[in-house]
């Protein structure tokens, strides 16, 4: 998620987003801000850019045309492919149980 920040202060940053607060929402942006390492301004567009991110990956919608949506129907149909390395993969221990 960072990422997302830290890529779009190398650009210009032209937009702007306000919006009022409690002053015990305020305290608590800031506490956690302060703890994380981070000034407001950081803290708030991290936080809200991860939200976002977050809300649109769990769009369970999606839209396609008739002949894109019978491919998919299709590939949902078709008998999985057996892929040895994958399996092998499965069975062993995660590096954090070895």
């Amino acid at each position: 998620m960072d990422n997302l920040v830290k890529n779009s202060s190398k650009t210009s940053r032209t937009a702007r987003l306000g919006f009022r607060v409690t002053s015990h929402q305020e305290a608590l942006i800031r506490k956690a801000a302060e703890v994380t390492g981070k000034n407001l301004t950081q803290f708030v567009l991290n936080s809200a850019c991860e939200a976002a991110e977050n809300a649109l990956i769990d769009q369970r919608i999606f839209f396609t045309d008739d002949k894109e949506y019978r491919a998919f129907l299709n590939a949902l149909e078709k008998p999985a492919e057996i892929k040895p390395k994958l399996q092998k993969l499965m069975r062993s221990a995660a590096p954090w149980e070895k």
